[in-house]
């Protein structure tokens, strides 16, 4: 029995999904939760950053899991109608057939895999039970983590908090030893004394195409399987305080009067139009 172009396009779209998940895995996928996260830069150039709540890493989901290589047979739709149907004793001998035919190089891809995942987590193997606690007690380990506790399903409670002089550009999170594409702010400072603060992985828009990928309708139909990761909500608050002059900034209202000089603020959403942005000219 020939395929039929529904029959083609669903299976397209599970290939074009399979390789949206590797590809995230492999960049090892990292997203807030609920959150609130604050950020002070003072005109001499000190500034302080805090994070707390939740961090979602997709290689300790259920999606990061090593499945037993069993059969399951795809889903089979109507040529005419688009609808999905039950599939035919002929469907399934093929299906059944093209999984045997593949059996050596799915274990080759699970092996590849999971090696590619151990060097991303500096040597932490993800199907370890234990793996996700491991990853949060050698996370603590680094300055400004004050406390890492693993929730489930890839979801991390956190508590950061670092200060210093911005000589150098800044980004959160870094992990050691881990290579995190996302970060969720980055300041990058300029030769002429100010510093663009950039918060990436605080919107919809503006986000890592990884996120947009995950976040997708193919990663919503994914989280309708029992299998499936569950990506946390997005929600928190993003503020940032300074007594230097703010020369750009992408708040609804603007810099508002406070205690510490002035203060943006951003409510953050997985439906935020654009992630947060602003220009702070310090004195050098």
């Amino acid at each position: 029995m020939s395929a039929t172009p529904a029959t083609f396009f669903h299976r397209s779209i599970y290939v074009l999904l399979a390789c949206g998940l590797a590809a995230l895995l492999s960049a090892c996928f990292i997203t807030p939760g609920h959150f609130t996260s604050t950020l002070d830069i003072r005109k001499n150039g000190q500034f302080s950053f805090t994070y707390q709540g939740e961090i979602f890493m997709l290689a300790f989901s259920k999606l990061g899991e090593d499945k037993n290589d069993v059969f399951s047979p795809a889903s089979c739709y109507d040529g005419d109608t688009g609808e999905e149907r039950d599939c035919t004793a002929t469907e399934l001998a093929e299906q059944r057939k093209e999984w045997a035919d593949g059996a050596d190089e799915r274990a080759a891809k699970r092996k590849r895999e999971a090696e590619e995942m151990r060097a991303f987590l500096g040597g932490i193997d993800p199907s370890d039970p234990a793996a996700a606690e491991k990853f949060a007690a050698k996370l603590q380990r680094q300055a400004g983590w004050r406390r890492v506790t693993y929730k489930e399903n890839g979801l991390f409670e956190v508590d950061f908090a670092v200060s210093g002089t911005l000589g150098y550009d800044f980004a959160f999170p870094t992990m050691e030893q881990v290579a995190n594409t996302n970060p969720f702010v980055a300041l990058s400072l300029r030769e002429d004394g100010s510093v663009r603060v950039d918060a990436p992985a605080f919107g919809s828009s503006g986000a890592d195409p990884l996120k947009l990928m995950a976040m997708g309708q193919g990663m919503s139909a994914a989280n309708k399987g029992k299998d499936g990761p569950k990506f946390p909500e997005m929600a928190g608050t993003f503020t940032l305080t300074t007594d230097a002059a703010i020369l750009a900034n992408n708040t609804d209202e603007g810099p508002q009067a406070d205690a510490n000089g002035k203060k943006l603020e951003w409510n953050v959403s997985s439906r935020s139009s654009a992630p947060p942005m602003a220009l702070i000219q310090m004195d050098r």
